[in-house]
């Protein structure tokens, strides 16, 4: 199977996250990268949840998943050990037409989450639609280090001349010049480094 690579806007679209453990926490980090808009169940969380909970002021619950708590949320994560409680919480959001990633049942997932590199409003996401996660990890870490941290400040720039620069030709062969010079440039300096 494969993913259809998007990237959603998380505007006004609450998320729940049904888990307590390090697979509840990893998928979390994740989306803190982009929203804090969102609710947490679960019997129990380790520390390291509830750290963030208490950092960014999350909403959450200490109870046993019941059915309808996912009525009103957008995106559902069902990151659980149990499978049953994953497959019964897939139909369920069929119910009320949100997304859903059941962590460990692929063929429950409306979509998966990517491995990504995000340095200011870059963002790069790798997958190899559940492959190989391993794969995606590695190639993120390659990638990464080939990108400099000054693309955030370039990318300032380029927001800039888009506010300020009228919309037509002129402005659309200025912005691809700039991002042309620029990767050329930073490629140059990486063959330096060789």
């Amino acid at each position: 199977m494969t993913y259809f690579p998007a990237f959603l806007k998380f505007d006004h679209k609450k998320i729940l996250i049904v888990g307590g453990g390090n697979v509840a926490l990893e998928k979390l980090e994740h989306l803190l990268d982009f929203t804090q808009n969102i609710t947490l169940i679960a019997q129990e969380f380790n520390q390291n949840i509830l750290d963030l909970i208490a950092q960014h002021q999350l909403l959450y619950s200490e109870k046993k998943y019941a059915q309808g708590d996912i009525e009103g949320f957008d995106i559902v994560i069902a990151a659980v050990d149990n499978l049953a409680l994953q497959e019964k919480i897939y139909f369920e959001t069929r119910e009320y037409n949100c997304l859903c990633n059941c962590v460990d049942l692929q063929k429950y997932c409306d979509f998966i989450f990517p491995s990504y590199i995000k340095k200011g409003d870059l963002i790069v996401a790798i997958s190899t639609s559940g492959t190989s996660p391993a794969f995606a990890k590695q190639l993120r870490v390659y990638l990464s280090k080939l990108i400099p941290n000054t693309v955030v400040e370039f990318l300032q720039q380029m927001k800039e001349h888009r506010k300020t620069m009228p919309k037509g030709k002129q402005r659309m062969e200025f912005l691809e010049n700039k991002a042309k010079e620029y990767i050329q440039n930073w490629s140059q300096c990486d063959e330096l480094k060789k």
